[in-house]
């Protein structure tokens, strides 16, 4: 049976090259997406519009139209990104942050939980910067608390999920040239994304709940 692989986020960036990788090696891919782009509907995927991940209906409403569809591969991939320092603070741009980070990849788990079974993976993309130890320069306070939120709390899922035969991975894709970072990146997102894909595929159940970087490299906590 072909697997089928679930990306959030997956409209433009690593997301968009997800999508078109997988599809590319024959898997079934379904995109969610708060809006389509021309680049997305033209690949030979799943396109499911409208999924504001922070959106508790239209993640419901996701989970209901993939109900009983078993998903192999789910990448939680939709995120935002902003900088703000103690003399320069957003408190509304934090709160955000912590809401499309951390919170909805674990509410886009717990709807889609019975499509979930044994040896399905579960891929959270986070961010060294969500790392504590590799804190060396302050500021991207609320980037930072949202990806050490989301790490946390995968950390617990994969505890959780071990049982039903589904693993949990941390994911960093590295400095992408993206539009999340004005493109300033030094990989590209085909880059990041086949290196991802590689670290995917090594995940299992004796892994379960690590935190590594695209390159293979295992970060600190």
């Amino acid at each position: 049976m072909t697997k089928h692989i679930l990306v959030t986020g997956a409209n433009r960036g690593i997301g968009l090259e997800f999508c078109k990788q997988y599809s590319e090696q024959g898997y079934r891919v379904t995109a969610a997406v708060r809006k389509a782009t021309a680049e997305l509907e033209a690949l030979n995927i799943d396109v499911i519009s409208g999924v504001d991940v922070s959106n508790a209906q239209q993640v419901a409403e996701l989970a209901r139209q993939l109900s009983g569809q078993p998903i192999d591969i789910l990448i939680n991939n939709a995120g935002v990104f902003h900088n703000e320092t103690l003399t320069d603070m957003d408190f509304e741009a934090i709160e955000q942050q912590m809401q499309i980070n951390a919170i909805a990849p674990l509410r886009v788990v717990h709807a889609l939980l019975s499509s979930l079974h044994s040896s399905s993976k579960v891929a959270m993309i986070t961010s060294r910067m969500g790392s504590i130890a590799d804190n060396g320069s302050g500021g991207y306070l609320g980037y930072r608390m949202s990806k050490a939120a989301l790490n946390a709390a995968s950390v617990s899922l994969a505890h959780e999920l071990k049982g039903r035969g589904v693993s949990v991975g941390l994911f960093h894709p590295g400095f992408v040239q993206t539009q999340m970072v004005n493109f300033a990146g030094d990989i590209s997102p085909k880059e990041a994304a086949e290196r991802l894909c590689q670290r995917i595929e090594a995940l299992n159940l004796d892994n379960t709940g690590g935190f590594w970087h695209s390159n293979g490299e295992v970060l600190p906590w």
